[in-house]
């Protein structure tokens, strides 16, 4: 089985082009790739399709196996895989993802290759803002935001130092969210620029999380911390995210990158 490591501001995935490969098991096909020591080594699996409502389809998987319904990052690496490989010479269309579909708008280099991608993330649902809720023996302020994928957002005075191997996990399957929750940790620097860390749910900590820093914004302007419209610093580099107030959409816009192809024996 042929695949591709790319990876979106190092949030790294394995991808398999479907319109050529056929993946029996996905799910353990992800445990598989994703192992860093016996694998290819990823944040998981995403699957590229034919779409009867779209372009064309993902399917993503975290690196446990579970599914997925939504990645940012993840959406604009099959944005750069169908237009740089020839599945598609558009530079705006339509990717299926979770049962919603996206719109995505490539910015070419002078080569013609994709350098940025703007995806049409959708409108964020705000459920409880501002929070107490405790966890490892400390009070913290939870804002709760739906991407297409569960989001709980905590404003904290720093987030370089803070533990996330330790507390990821008790965020993650906190009662709160029976269905588990990604969890961003973000310090709002000024009201245009945040800054982020990201425990993910079924993958750990990872580098970067698109739909994670449209939910980070989201929080803070709904908290009356930050515009509509800032830059993202994560730990794999920064995203643009603005929060449209007539569409009530948010955008991201970020790079995609190829790593290497490979064959799977």
């Amino acid at each position: 089985m042929r695949f591709t490591k790319m990876h979106g501001l190092g949030n790294d995935y394995v991808y398999v082009n479907c319109f050529q490969e056929t993946v029996e098991d996905p799910s353990a096909l992800a445990i598989q790739v994703s192992d860093r020591h016996f694998g290819v080594g990823s944040d998981g699996l995403i699957l590229i399709r034919p779409s009867q409502r779209a372009d064309f389809r993902m399917d993503m998987y975290n690196a446990d196996g579970s599914s997925a319904q939504m990645c940012g990052n993840g959406i604009r690496c099959v944005a750069k895989y169908v237009h740089d490989r020839g599945l598609t010479d558009k530079t705006e269309f339509t990717i299926e993802s979770g049962g919603a579909v996206k719109t995505l708008k490539l910015s070419l280099g002078p080569d013609g290759s994709t350098q940025f991608v703007t995806v049409g993330m959708g409108k964020p649902v705000v459920g409880f803002v501002d929070r107490p809720v405790e966890v490892a023996g400390k009070v913290w302020r939870l804002t709760e935001v739906s991407m297409g994928n569960p989001h709980a957002v905590a404003f904290v005075d720093q987030v370089e130092s803070l533990d996330l191997e330790g507390i990821g996990p008790l965020f993650e399957h906190h009662e709160l969210f029976p269905e588990r929750t990604n969890t961003e940790f973000v310090r709002v620097i000024d009201r245009k620029t945040l800054q982020m860390r990201v425990w993910e749910r079924g993958s750990g900590e990872t580098l970067a999380c698109g739909t994670g820093a449209c939910a980070s914004l989201a929080a803070a302007v709904v908290n009356g911390l930050a515009e509509r419209e800032a830059t993202l610093h994560l730990r794999g580099g920064d995203l643009h995210i603005r929060w449209d107030e007539a569409s009530n959409e948010i955008l991201m816009t970020g790079p995609a990158t190829f790593v290497f192809d490979g064959e799977l024996l």
